[in-house]
């Protein structure tokens, strides 16, 4: 019987599209997912059903996700919700009927369960930004170019979701705001954790809610990584902060550690053997590099702080401009990593 359901899953994921303008007819379709608030069919974008892709694995048609509840999974899951069925046996029959197959006589099987991920757990954040959309061409992209962000190369730790819900507290009602969602990751390249900075829908500034940013996950030790780090990285709090740094040292491995705090934590890959600490200027910040620089020396890493001009790199993007934050940072690096990480530009200027 589970080679006839996959059979039948296959089938309905091949018609995708009009199983979801049947059963989630509050829906629509928005490139290449069908989007609606929840698998009963509220109306909404919280969840994304895929129209197209494989027949399974990674990506396939008919798989969906709710960001808003971490619940996941196929088209009979939404046969199944949409009508209300209780009985996996008239899940099967409904599904049949739908695609104008002949009815089956079988032994029903216990009902599918998916569990629902945590709320603020791995899960639910790996959950969260599978379920997310490349940045090019969305707000996200829009919000970090307002920010003087323009390398935006190599950022697979970054994803964009329309519609990501937010609360104030557990008691207050959800609002639905666009997302830039950072992946949270370990040495390994595993999803430990995510971050959301949920954005006004102009693009233009962080939404107007008390908290824009926050994470979920485990983030000790962790962080988002930009580029694969191997004897020479560099390490600091925010995510502007490190895409700031990119912006005039494009080549250079990075990891946002999202606080002060977590900065202290970081885990140091194995072959790593210079270090550069972009610090925030105040007293956390300084905190935060003191302690992981002696973390570092401790285990045989040099240490090197990178020092913005004005209170963090982001500022001195958007206020100095990229060839002053070039210039700023080219006398902080190990001569070394001159020709390596700093921009052709610069490096010219060192030569003269």
């Amino acid at each position: 019987m589970s080679t006839q359901i996959f059979d039948l899953a296959r089938r309905l994921a091949e018609q995708a599209e009009t199983v979801c303008r049947h059963y989630l007819p509050d829906g629509r379709r928005i490139g290449r997912y069908w989007a609606v608030g929840d698998v009963r069919n509220t109306p909404g974008r919280s969840m994304f059903v895929r129209l197209r892709g494989p027949t399974s694995g990674k990506g396939a048609a008919g798989k969906w996700s709710d960001a808003a509840t971490g619940e996941h999974g196929d088209l009979l899951d939404v046969i199944q919700e949409a009508c209300d069925l209780l009985d996996f046996h008239d899940v099967i029959e409904e599904a049949r009927r739908f695609l104008s197959l002949p009815s089956l006589d079988f032994e029903p099987e216990p009902m599918r369960s998916i569990p629902p991920a945590q709320v603020g757990s791995p899960e639910s954040a790996r959950r969260l930004f599978a379920m997310s959309q490349p940045i090019v061409g969305t707000i996200a992209e829009t919000y970090l170019r307002k920010r003087g962000i323009t390398a935006l190369h190599e950022l697979a730790a970054l994803r964009f979701h329309p519609r990501c819900y937010y609360r104030l507290d557990c008691d207050a009602p959800a609002e639905a705001w666009p997302a830039l969602i950072a992946a949270v990751t370990d040495l390994a390249d595993r999803i430990t954790g995510a971050h959301r900075t949920w954005l006004d829908p102009s693009g233009n500034d962080k939404a107007p809610v008390d908290t824009p940013r926050r994470a979920m996950g485990h983030l000790l030790g962790h962080g988002v990584r930009f580029g694969i780090a191997a004897d020479v990285m560099a390490a600091g709090e925010g995510l502007e902060t490190m895409l700031s740094l990119r912006s005039a040292l494009p080549q250079l491995p990075g990891l946002a550690a999202l606080s002060a705090n977590h900065l202290s934590a970081v885990l140091f890959p194995a072959t790593l053997r210079r270090l550069y600490v972009a610090r925030d200027r105040d007293p956390a910040g300084a905190f935060a590099v003191a302690a992981l620089t002696e973390r570092a020396e401790a285990v045989g890493i040099e240490a090197l702080t990178l020092s913005p001009a004005l209170s963090d790199f982001n500022e001195d993007l958007c206020q100095l401009g990229a060839d002053e934050l070039g210039a700023t940072l080219r006398a902080q690096l190990a001569p070394e990593d001159l020709p390596r990480f700093l921009g052709s530009k610069h490096t010219a200027r060192v030569a003269t």
